[in-house]
């Protein structure tokens, strides 16, 4: 039997890629050959084991094992027939063979060949009646029937009579193919010669080697009972349903007997009843009502075919045959198995990846047993049938794990019965994750601000990106994009940890050289490949009070004294001159102010506390000394505050000789030369070669304005220009011991290019300037002409000192 394998390759779509048929008789030893998978399915051994092909079955007993080192199929239990599939035929159980990677399922149906294993067996051993001597010749007896559990022609082929004078038998046939049997009178009982006659019937089937069963048929001869029960009806149907309460009713069978008496009444039983239908209907020997007493399975039997007889007291005896139809209820709900699942998919897999293969099954027939699988509709998955009760789980989109890093998918198959029944079955899927998301950073652009003056390595601030991504992917590190700085690479002036993204400065900033950072970041995460994004970080640096004070005007030098001088005569209010100073701080560290130190005389002078004007602030007297130093504290508004000084002399004098007889108290040198005719043509001289100074000068000071004015623009500033005096270039408005002829209106706007100096009236207000040696001094001219002819002009700061 072996060698009677049968192969049937049907080959399909999906996941489902093969159905194998194989034929096998029962009974098999164990690790009995049923087919080469391997060979059969077209699959090389390595692929059965790298796929870890395994058998799945819904059956409680695994009857077959795959053998993977020579991709056979083999008996692991003992199979039989009768056991598996009692009367049904064909008889057959099928399993899957699932393989992963990729993921394969093949279905293996293997059918189980009857051999004739199963003798005919009858009910009992023996078998008694009672018949009337006047019985007719003719009249029949129903005997019991044999079982024999095998199919077709190993199943009860013929029944045999032991030889006898009075006794035939008559075989007839039921419609599902089964057999019985009655005894018929050819002869005419004596029951003075023979009171009992002894007989046998002998089943046999058609097996090979043939196997038969008996049974002894004791008969009693009785006295005259001439009429046997006739039943009103050849064949009774009736239908019952399924899981019917016991006591359900089905039917009501009748008979009649045309005796009076003890050989009228009839008693009704059941003929020829297998043991499990025996325990599910029931009888009553008087009415002939026919109920339920066990429990009716639509799925173990659909159909139960009855042998009825009637018996009277005479012993005689007729049949009948019901058969009851069971009609199926919805009481079975859809199972769900689970085929093949991993549980985790990776987030970039394409729309259409199967994520699980599910078996559903429903025992119920019919309406009853047609299900259908849905899951939930806002969820990325649908579910699609691959094969009959089979379904695939697969994506419709792809997947984002940053969106969802996990799904519960609720699978629920409902059959269509009313009402209908379901059942569910949660998944919990994974999704892992890959690297697709760049870092981000919290802000688009960066901006602090740090105090110049700073500790190298300080901390300025943090720049901080996240990444949606998960563990290595999402794990960020930060690096200075590589530019340069006023020419020096930004790695010189601003670090970045790496890994917490903070910045320390490199060095000790200075705001009056540089007043901005800008660089940019990059945020790159551990993926791979990895992801980066960048963004700008501009670093402000602030001002601190660091620079003190710088006095412009008047210059003090080693080389020369610069005195101004006060007429005696002078107003109260009389401007004596101006401390100009700058602060090369910006802000509020800028904002000077001017204050009297030190004076030679006291409540002469006074000086503006913001523009540093030095005025009178009363008459002068003969008292007061010539001489006048006067020391001025130049203050700015930072925290803490810084200052310098400058000394200024002042000369008390109506005229210029009365200045001369001072000089030598100021300069401490030798004395000067009496002759005053003399110096006063040298001071005549010198300011006629300083008036045509003056006019080149104006010159070059009108063609270079541009340049000067515009490079003032650049810087920012917010102070006036102030002239520097180099120690022996003298003011060509005031030299030596001449009147100054004009005092000037400064005139600032918000466009530093237009920013100039007025000439206006004249006044009185002179200066003296001396060389170190005190010998040489220069006098003031007349310079009315000039300044009428250029009192419409605006000059620059330069241009008039």
């Amino acid at each position: 039997m072996h060698s009677l394998l049968l192969v049937f390759l049907s080959w399909c779509c999906s996941v489902v890629l093969c159905q194998i048929r194989y034929s096998i008789p029962e009974e098999l030893k164990k690790g009995s050959l049923i087919g080469n998978v391997a060979q059969d399915l077209g699959i090389e051994l390595d692929r059965l084991r790298a796929g870890r092909a395994r058998i799945v079955t819904e059956e409680g007993i695994q009857y077959t094992e795959l053998n993977l080192d020579k991709g056979i199929l083999v008996v692991s239990e003992r199979i039989d027939r009768e056991q598996l599939c009692g009367d049904i035929t064909p008889c057959s159980f099928s399993f899957e063979i699932i393989l992963e990677n990729p993921m394969e399922l093949h279905q293996v149906t293997v059918e189980i060949l009857d051999i004739n294993d199963n003798s005919p067996v009858f009910e009992k051993n023996t078998v008694s009646f009672e018949i009337s001597e006047s019985a007719t010749l003719g009249s029949s007896f129903a005997l019991e029937s044999a079982y024999d559990p095998d199919v077709h022609v190993n199943s009860l082929q013929n029944y045999i009579l032991k030889k006898n004078d009075n006794f035939v038998i008559k075989q007839h046939s039921n419609p599902n193919g089964g057999k019985y049997v009655e005894m018929i009178l050819q002869k005419a009982l004596d029951r003075e010669e023979h009171p009992r006659l002894s007989l046998m019937l002998i089943a046999v089937d058609g097996g090979n080697p043939q196997r038969s069963g008996t049974v002894n048929i004791d008969v009693t001869v009785l006295d005259v009972n001439d009429n046997a029960p006739v039943f009103n009806q050849t064949l009774y149907r009736a239908t019952v349903m399924e899981n019917a309460p016991k006591g359900t009713y089905v039917t009501n069978i009748n008979a009649t007997d045309a005796d009076s008496g003890s050989d009228g009444h009839i008693v009704y039983s059941f003929s020829d009843l297998k043991e499990q239908v025996r325990d599910i209907f029931s009888v009553d020997e008087s009415t002939g009502v026919v109920s339920v007493t066990g429990s009716i399975d639509f799925e173990k039997d659909k159909v139960y075919e009855i042998r009825l007889k009637a018996k009277d007291q005479g012993g005689l005896t007729s049949t009948s045959k019901l058969i009851v139809e069971v009609v199926d209820v919805n009481d079975n709900v859809p199972t769900i198995n689970v085929m093949s699942f991993s549980g985790h998919l990776s987030e970039d897999s394409s729309s259409g990846t199967t994520v699980a293969i599910l078996h559903v099954k429903d025992k119920d027939s019919a309406r009853n047993g047609l299900v259908t699988c849905s899951i939930e509709k806002d969820l990325p998955f649908t579910i699609k049938s691959s094969l009959a009760n089979y379904y695939n789980l697969i994506t419709n989109t792809v997947l984002d794990r940053e969106t969802a890093s996990e799904y519960n998918i609720t699978v629920t198959a409902t059959d269509s019965g009313l009402p209908p029944l379901s059942s569910s079955k949660i998944l919990h899927l994974r999704v892992t994750d890959v690297n697709d998301n760049s870092p981000v950073f919290d802000q688009g652009t960066y901006s602090a601000y740090i105090s110049e003056n700073n500790s190298p390595g300080m901390s300025i601030f943090t720049v901080k990106a996240r990444d949606s991504d998960w563990n290595q992917n999402a794990q960020i590190s930060y690096f200075l994009e590589d530019t340069e700085i006023g020419g020096s690479p930004v790695s010189s002036f601003i670090s970045i940890n790496s890994d917490t993204g903070v910045l320390h400065a490199v060095r000790s900033f200075d705001y009056e050289q540089m007043k901005q950072l800008s660089f940019v970041i990059k945020a790159q995460d551990g993926g791979s490949p990895p992801l980066s994004s960048n963004v700008s970080v501009n670093i402000m640096i602030q001002d601190q009070n660091d620079n003190a004070p710088q006095v412009l005007y008047p210059v003090q030098t080693g080389g020369s004294l610069v005195a101004e001088m006060v007429p005696r005569s002078a107003d109260v209010g009389y401007l004596v001159t101006k401390v100009v100073a700058v602060d090369v701080d910006s802000g509020q560290n800028a904002w000077l102010s001017y204050k009297l130190l030190k004076t030679t005389e006291r409540a002469l002078f006074e000086v503006g506390l913001q523009n540093g004007e030095i005025r009178t602030i009363r008459q002068v007297t003969d008292k007061d000394a010539v001489k006048q130093r006067l020391t001025v504290v130049v203050e700015d508004n930072g925290q803490p505050s810084r200052s310098a000084t400058v000394s200024v002399n002042v000369v008390v004098a109506e005229s210029f000789p009365d200045v001369l007889s001072e000089f030598t108290d100021f300069t401490h040198d030798k004395d000067y030369n009496d002759n005053l005719t003399f110096y006063l043509v040298l001071a005549l001289a010198v300011v006629s070669f300083l008036f045509i100074v003056s006019i080149i000068a104006i010159l070059s000071v009108r063609c270079h304005r541009w340049r000067h004015e515009h490079m003032y623009h650049k810087s920012n500033a917010n102070l006036p220009v102030i002239p520097y005096y180099p120690p022996f270039y003298t003011d060509i408005g005031s030299a030596g011991t001449l009147q100054q002829v004009h005092s000037y209106d400064f005139c600032r706007t918000t466009d530093s290019r237009r920013s100039d100096l007025k000439y206006a009236k004249p006044c009185s207000q002179s200066t003296i300037s001396l060389d170190a040696s005190g010998t040489q001094t220069l006098l003031n001219v007349q310079m009315e002409k000039l300044t009428n002819e250029n009192s419409d002009d605006q000059v620059s700061c330069s241009s008039l000192l």
